[in-house]
């Protein structure tokens, strides 16, 4: 399920060393059960069926740790920021925590 964008939190340099690992497992549709959204999405910009050919979509094959502000009433991150990537976790065995 998709719950946010993440766009902050990458310094150029982790930017360049996450690309290189997540290129393998870039696929050529969308992974994600509740996209696109309609245009008028709570969230501010929706990821319409538009917007969404801008986007890269990976295998769910990679786990990272992001730092937020809140869950919304929509059930989306608030202010998701990137932290780091993590190689402890099984990307199925992740859930939404409380």
């Amino acid at each position: 399920m998709f719950v946010a964008k993440v766009n902050n939190g990458f310094v150029p340099r982790l930017r360049e060393e996450i690309f290189v690992k997540l290129k393998t497992l870039q696929v050529p549709g969308c992974p994600f059960a509740n996209l696109p959204e309609k245009k008028g999405a709570r969230r501010g910009d929706a990821l319409t069926a538009e917007k969404m050919k801008e986007c890269r979509w990976l295998k769910v094959n990679a786990v990272c740790r992001v730092s937020f502000v809140e869950w919304t009433d929509a059930g989306n991150l608030r202010h998701a920021t990137f932290v780091a990537m993590r190689d402890d976790s099984d990307p199925r065995e992740i859930v939404r925590e409380t």
